[in-house]
This record gives structure tokens, sequence and C-alpha cells, in this order.
């Protein structure tokens, strides 16, 4: 394994490489969305969700217009289950450990907040209708109780240059939804080239309810 020479393996080892965190690092942790916290997550049209199955660890993108996690009290948050691609990792994972961890990202601010707990998946008629858009509503909600609410400071984003626009990728220079699928088999090259010619109007045409493309 690359770097196994000099593995670090216990937490003296690792305590001594960094210096001892400043006391307000550890004592910004909250064990409830405080009216702070909850104005920054109203502004967050986009969050990733990671979870903990039998197969190990997964992180999910989920995104919406801002407020789309709504604040439902100091202790709870409730998170759509939009349409996507129907593998249900995030939903699988959660029957098998409810422990969840959410990051949440506000376009042009540094800071973003992260947030421990545990979710339970529900079909409740009236938590989904407070969901609906353009008549169609979540086929689950996330009902998040929150352990740990804290924020993170802005020097990864600033180092990511992540809202600076001139440090865009061009999408042009990358491979496709369709080359990616092609390369795993699941599509030929023509296939690929199909997909990819329609896609962004099958999202758009898709993007709350709908068939499944993959």
């Amino acid at each position: 394994m690359i770097g196994d020479r000099h593995r670090v393996t216990d937490p003296d080892t690792l305590a001594r490489l960094y210096p001892q965190p400043v006391r307000r690092a550890l004592d910004k942790e909250s064990p409830v969305v405080t009216p702070a916290y909850a104005a920054l997550i109203r502004a967050a049209p986009f969050a990733v969700v990671a979870t903990r199955g039998p197969h190990g660890l997964d992180c999910s993108p989920r995104g919406d217009g801002p407020g789309f996690v709504q604040v439902h009290d100091p202790h709870t948050l409730l998170l759509p289950d939009r349409r996507g691609n129907n593998r249900l990792d995030t939903l699988r994972n959660l029957l098998h450990d409810p422990a969840v961890a959410l990051l949440f990202l506000v376009p042009g601010v540094g800071e973003t907040v992260r947030v421990r707990g545990t979710a339970a998946i529900t079909t409740d008629p009236e938590l989904r209708a407070g969901f609906a858009v353009a008549g169609t509503l979540p086929a689950t909600v996330l009902v998040i109780t929150v352990q740990r609410v804290y924020f993170q400071c802005q020097r990864a984003v600033v180092r990511a240059r992540l809202w600076d626009p001139e440090s865009r990728v061009d999408r042009a220079g990358l491979p496709s939804a369709g080359d990616l699928q092609a390369e795993a088999g699941v599509l030929t090259a023509e296939e690929a080239a199909a997909y990819d010619a329609d896609l962004d109007d099958y999202v758009a045409r898709t993007l709350y309810a709908g068939p499944t493309k993959a």
C-alpha cells in the first residue's frame, strides 16, 4: 500500500503531527439548530448527505431551491427525497444504520455547515405535501434528528476557489455522462452520443417527476 511504511495508526502519533485546536474550534459545536445556523441552512440550495450501509460509506448530493431542507424545530430537519436514479443508496443505508451527516453549501459563502444526527424515512402525507413542486410530491421525506451542528471555516472553499467565476472548468474538456457509461460498458459509443445529446432536455423534463433514464 502506498505510504504504508509511514502509516499513522494511533491517536497519540496523530496528535503530535498537528497543533492543538483552539478552544473555540471545539466549543463552537451546538446540540441544536440555533437561529444563526437555521438561517444558513435555509439559504443553502445544496447539501451532501453521508450514510453508512452494509457495504461501507456513501456520500450523495442533494439540491433544490434555497430552504429545500426545512428547519422543523431546533432538533429536527426535514429533507425531501426528490427523484433520482432510483438506486436508493442513501435510503437503503439508513435502513441499515440511521446515522447521517450533512454538509451544507451556500453559493458565495465561504463557511459550510456540518450536521450530525440520525435519520428516519417517512411517507407521512402531510410532510410530503409540504414539499410539493408543480403538483409533484417526493416519494419520501427524511426526518433528521440533530445531534451536533457546527460550521467549517472558509479555508477549504477559498483554496478551491469554489465560488470564483474564473476557476470554472470547461465541461467540454472532461468526460461526459455518456462517456462514463460507455467506459463502464453500459452504453455503446453511439448510444452514449445520443444520451448526451438528449441529456439536458431530459433533465429539464424530469426534474421532479417522470420516467427514469439512469
